[in-house]
């Protein structure tokens, strides 16, 4: 019976690392699909992670995406009346 020998431990490290990576970057995505799909998980987002809902907005800008955050806090504002 032959004995496989042990992986180096940088390699299972790095194959650590990649997995949290790619895991991250689903994660990030989802939360983005999420909010780009939804006013009222925005809303959520407002409420629970407003840092993490003015990246979103930051980032639709940035992109050439405007007039989200506008038309949310009109919504949001209507909903309240």
């Amino acid at each position: 019976m032959a004995h496989r020998p042990r992986e180096p431990l940088a390699r299972r490290v790095f194959k650590g690392v990649l997995f949290l990576e790619l895991a991250a970057v689903f994660g990030v995505y989802g939360l983005y699909h999420a909010m780009n799909s939804s006013r009222d998980f925005r809303s959520k987002m407002d409420r629970r992670l407003p840092s993490v809902l003015e990246l979103y907005y930051k980032s639709n800008e940035w992109a050439g995406v405007y007039g989200i955050r506008e038309t949310d806090r009109e919504a949001w504002s209507a909903k309240t009346e």
